[in-house]
């Protein structure tokens, strides 16, 4: 796994590396124009300005509809080139402006991070009979169908891409469950058993819900089977290579194989060497759970901080409540190393499966605790930044100040942090800096009255050797030396990325 905050070797007075911030570029609502692709390189250049290193990108491979977002996937080597399913771009655009914008990302030393998504396939080309079992949808494990033959979506064979890059076509066999039979147009979920009743549900997933989540929608894919393993396991590194990525977010990872991602893992490894940077979904608020997933992978992975983004959630939402246990149960308090944390991602949006809306006035409050602190790989939000589309659109997060907070990350907060978590209501933390970014900052919030603490340090000092740093009621005050280098590089972020 790459280490997210960078390696310091040997030397005993080491630069201190620049603090790694990941930006999740896209929302929900993103225009379906084909040029998403285009508005992400030109927003490269300020992104990184404000301390971006890493632009996680939306799946850039064809899908159903030149209109979704790429998570009901259909081919996996298709990245908006072949004129297939009613288009030959995505909904981001054509392979031709993803590769202008991997070139510029590489050129400012953006890394690129790819969603990959593996749990299945959708939109196939014809159907297939094959033979099945419905289970029950509460429990996967248990069967209330005798074995028949239903007519399933399950053909693939590309054709307008034919043999390039990859040969494989998919069948019945390559997958172990669908959710819809053609022949009588009945929804349920179909367990694929084969001509021998010889095919199972994958038992390396969640199966702390519904018996067994191996299957989530559309066509599951069987990575039991050699030929799917192979097939994906090529194509991560075709992708590596093709736009110079140098790491993958990999989409619902409790949901299919932990023992076939191992060795997508080690394939990677093994063919183009071991500087990687791996962050899976997995949407649990179960911490153990997450700890469980973590070492099946061998520590070689990171997580999205789900149980952190629940706590933002509950205490968001009831008025003064305790501030002190923000971190409680969460990744980044057990595995800061492996945790990237987050405020909003597409999926907590409203109106989505897993919509977690943080309010308004909170918003500052959270991207504070995972911005300027020591622990933890934090995701900043395309929507936060840019505002959101859509029927329900709405402008910047914390009204407007979202690029400053970043760039608070990138010049001050290093060094050892002292935490001052010692009111319910109000809670503050130093920065120290370090031997050669020495400003360090304080971070004071208060979710009740003004807030103010009494803070020895370096940062703003009185007579006493003590500082005293203060917060309005409800806000959130971040504190730096006034002569600190970077101060005049605030307040310049255009937020305006649509051409209208």
């Amino acid at each position: 796994m790459r280490e997210p905050f960078g390696a310091t070797g040997n030397d005993p007075n080491p630069p201190t590396p620049q603090n790694r911030t990941m930006f999740q570029g896209f929302e929900w609502h993103t225009p379906a124009d084909q040029h998403h692709w285009d508005r992400l390189a030109g927003a490269i250049p300020k992104l990184k300005e404000i301390g971006i290193t890493a632009l996680w990108i939306p799946p850039a491979c064809k899908s159903g509809s030149p209109s979704s977002n790429g998570y009901d996937i259909y081919d996996l080597y298709d990245l908006g080139e072949f004129d297939h399913k009613w288009s030959r771009p995505t909904k981001w655009g054509h392979k031709e402006s993803l590769i202008r914008l991997c070139n510029t990302a590489k050129h400012h030393d953006v890394g690129l991070i790819f969603d990959a998504v593996l749990n299945h396939k959708a939109c196939a080309d014809h159907t297939e009979r094959c033979r099945v079992v419905e289970v029950n949808p509460e429990d996967r494990n248990e069967v209330i169908s005798e074995p028949y033959e239903i007519e399933a979506w399950l053909s693939f064979d590309f054709a307008t891409r034919g043999d390039r890059y990859s040969q494989m076509k998919y069948h019945w066999y390559h997958f172990s469950g669908t959710d819809y039979n053609h022949e009588n147009q009945k929804t349920a979920i179909y367990k694929i058993i084969g001509d021998n009743e010889e095919k199972e549900w994958c038992q390396s997933v969640d199966t702390s819900e519904l018996g067994n989540y191996d299957y989530l929608m559309f066509a599951d894919l069987d990575y039991s089977n050699p030929d799917v393993c192979n097939d994906v396991k090529n194509w991560g590194v075709w992708v590596v290579q093709e736009l110079g990525l140098r790491g993958f977010r990999f989409d619902a990872v409790r949901h299919f194989s932990s023992e076939f991602l191992k060795e997508f893992i080690d394939h990677l490894y093994k063919t183009l060497g071991e500087d990687w940077f791996f962050v899976g979904e997995y949407w649990k608020g179960d911490v153990e759970l997450l700890e469980k997933f973590l070492d099946e992978m061998d520590h070689r992975f990171t997580l999205f901080d789900c149980p952190l983004l629940e706590n933002i959630f509950t205490i968001s939402n009831f008025p003064s409540a305790d501030l002190t246990m923000i971190f409680d149960g969460s990744l980044v308090e057990r595995r800061p190393l492996n945790a990237v944390t987050f405020v909003t991602s597409h999926d907590t949006q409203p109106g989505q499966n897993i919509e977690r809306v943080i309010p308004d006035y909170f918003k500052p409050f959270a991207y504070a605790l995972i911005l300027l602190r020591a622990e933890g790989y934090p995701c900043v939000f395309f929507g936060d930044i840019y505002g959101i589309k859509g029927n329900d659109p709405s402008p910047p997060a914390c009204s407007g100040a979202l690029p400053s907070l970043v760039l608070a990350r990138k010049w001050y907060a290093y060094g050892e942090q002292n935490d001052f978590f010692d009111d319910p209501n109000c809670i503050g933390w130093v920065r120290r800096g370090t031997h050669d970014r020495k400003d360090g900052c304080a971070v004071l919030m208060s979710n009740f009255g003004d807030g103010e603490k009494r803070i020895e340090g370096e940062v703003k000092i009185g007579d006493d050797g003590w500082a005293e740093f203060r917060c309005y009621a409800m806000g959130v005050s971040v504190w730096v030396n006034k002569a600190a280098e970077g101060r005049d590089r605030f307040g310049d972020f255009d937020t305006n990325i649509y051409l209208e």
